[in-house]
């Protein structure tokens, strides 16, 4: 799902160049470009949410997680975690209500609303975020359970789960790729 929304990117990356040698070139812009770009949007916005979870890609505060060793820290990870899991439950609710609003069975292309342009249906971006926000969910279950067992058990390295890593490590992987990227 992350690739479909790097591909997503470019796509509009293109789109926006045709609509600007269109509008200066042949005073033909594409129609409903905004339209376009807002709906495609939501694509390369949600999609990557899981992924970037399982990679611990998130903004987090690891001051005093980096401290912390053994089961200390798989507690703090498993509490985290679980308000995580509350959180993200809340936010697949109120979208799939937010969806449910603008999805009618019997209205023209199966939407209430559209946009203002060229009338393309929100509904297929409406949707897209309560599934990602449901395969958010899956990974922080399955990140919930990794964390509770390497608490139980006191594993040093839990499956399925981003491990913390301290500033110096990270600082000296990034100088690394500095390092290779020159040298070819």
């Amino acid at each position: 799902m992350n690739l479909v929304g790097g591909i997503v990117i470019f796509m509009l990356v293109l789109l926006a160049v045709w609509n600007i040698f269109g509008r200066k070139l042949f005073n033909a812009p594409v129609p409903g470009y905004v339209d376009w770009t807002q709906q495609l949007m939501a694509l390369f916005a949600f999609l990557g949410l899981s992924y970037c979870q399982r990679e611990g890609g998130h903004i987090r505060m690891d001051i005093v997680v980096t401290r912390l060793k053994g089961r200390w820290l798989w507690f703090a990870e498993w509490l985290s975690t679980l308000f995580m899991v509350i959180v993200v439950a809340a936010l697949v609710y109120g979208s799939w209500n937010h969806f449910g609003r603008s999805f009618d069975w019997n209205a023209p292309m199966f939407s209430r609303d559209s946009s203002i342009d060229i009338g393309l249906p929100i509904w297929p971006s409406k949707l897209l975020v309560p599934v990602a926000m449901g395969l958010l969910w899956v990974r922080l279950v399955l990140q919930l359970w990794s964390y509770g067992r390497a608490w139980r058990t006191g594993t040093l390295s839990p499956v399925a789960v981003p491990l913390p890593e301290d500033p110096m490590s990270v600082a000296a992987r990034e100088a690394e790729t500095l390092i290779d990227t020159r040298d070819a």
